[in-house]
């Protein structure tokens, strides 16, 4: 099966790890690695040990794991948005639009056989539970002028959009995405380990359909459709 690439934002990286055997190495291990450890537990070093490379090898990469978690996040989102317009190209009703992109945004990822190099399922479980750390920094203004968040920003657009259709009255159409994004990955996070704070009850397969009927239903009533 052929293989496509994702154009993510050359800010975001030192040298494009889509170009090169190791790049793709170390893309592949440190979704690995930081779906089993965590950002905090994560480090270059054990990166480097890893893929049998030199921490230096990395730098020529990526100038912090920041950076590098920020790299992996747009091409999460961008992956997503690619997903959704496939899916939607050829359907005409706004609404059933938005329940197909809504679908995806919260159903268990399995993985893509044009990426053969990347893991969505893990990916999606780093969105979980370190998605948040990507811009709640004390520098995301500069991250953002660097347009470090265009992908998430583009596919809120994408999602908005469909709102708009549905209802050109309603004056929150991107306050009301971005809101049912974070909650998209929240909601799962606290379904697991603050449960006090959903009715999700925490079982693979039923908390994504339980997330997806409540973003459904909070979008419809919001935008009294």
């Amino acid at each position: 099966m052929a293989t496509l690439r994702l154009q993510i934002n050359e800010k975001l990286f030192l040298r494009d790890p889509q170009e090169t055997v190791l790049g793709r190495k170390i893309i592949q291990s440190s979704i690995k690695m930081i779906d089993e450890l965590g950002l905090e537990g994560f480090t270059f070093k054990k990166l480097s040990a890893e893929i049998q490379s030199t921490e230096a090898s990395i730098y020529r990469y990526f100038e912090s794991k920041h950076k590098l978690l920020i790299y992996l996040m747009a091409w999460y989102w961008n992956w997503l948005e690619y997903q959704i317009d496939f899916a939607t190209n050829n359907i005409k009703d706004p609404q059933e639009r938005l329940a197909i992109a809504m679908k995806m945004i919260t159903e268990v990822n399995v993985n893509d056989d044009y990426f053969p190099d990347i893991d969505e399922t893990a990916l999606q479980r780093i969105v979980i539970y370190e998605s948040d750390k990507a811009y709640l920094t004390k520098h995301v203004d500069d991250d953002n002028k660097d347009g470090s968040f265009l992908g998430y920003k583009s596919l809120c657009e994408k999602v908005a959009s469909f709102i708009k259709e549905i209802n050109p009255n309603y004056d929150y159409a991107h306050a009301l995405t971005s809101t049912c994004l974070e909650a998209s990955h929240q909601q799962i996070f606290f379904s697991r380990h603050l449960p006090r704070l959903t009715e999700h009850q925490y079982k693979e397969g039923k908390v994504h359909e339980d997330n997806y009927n409540f973003l459904m239903d909070m979008i419809l009533k919001t935008i009294d459709a």
